[in-house]
């Protein structure tokens, strides 16, 4: 984390940019082997796909503004559009995300801060639904 964080949101200062990495490096190695989202995913792109959604969920929690700097706006409707996004790959997207959210220590994440991003993540992987069934 920058030096001077005052800047960021108190959510992201609480939670630290180690525990959004540790989240994310949790859930792509489970992706990598996932039938359903691994076949998403370029092979020779994996640490790209960490890095998108590590600065993605810092963003969005308030932290540093990397995402857009170096991809724009998220757009994420559109950035998912190409991709067969169904209530089986919500519902994977959920399971892997929430195994990566179990595998942080005790005290590493708030009750509070644990429930917040879990809310959002489901009203994201809602909103991603772009297929029927």
């Amino acid at each position: 984390m920058a030096n001077d964080d005052s800047q960021f949101s108190d959510f992201y200062r609480e939670v630290g940019d180690e525990t959004f990495a540790k989240i994310v490096a949790g859930f792509y190695r489970r992706v990598k082997t996932d039938d359903i989202l691994g076949p998403m995913y370029p092979q020779d792109d994996w640490d790209g796909a960490e890095d998108r959604l590590r600065m993605f969920l810092e963003q969005y929690w308030g932290g540093p503004h990397t995402y857009n700097e170096v991809r724009g706006h998220p757009r994420l409707r559109m950035r998912h559009f190409p991709f067969h996004v169904d209530r089986a790959a919500r519902d994977r997207w959920l399971q892997l995300m929430h195994a990566s959210l179990d595998e942080l220590e005790p005290g590493e994440l708030s009750d509070a801060h644990r429930d917040a991003m879990w809310k959002h993540m489901v009203q994201v992987a809602d909103m991603l639904i772009n297929q029927p069934g």
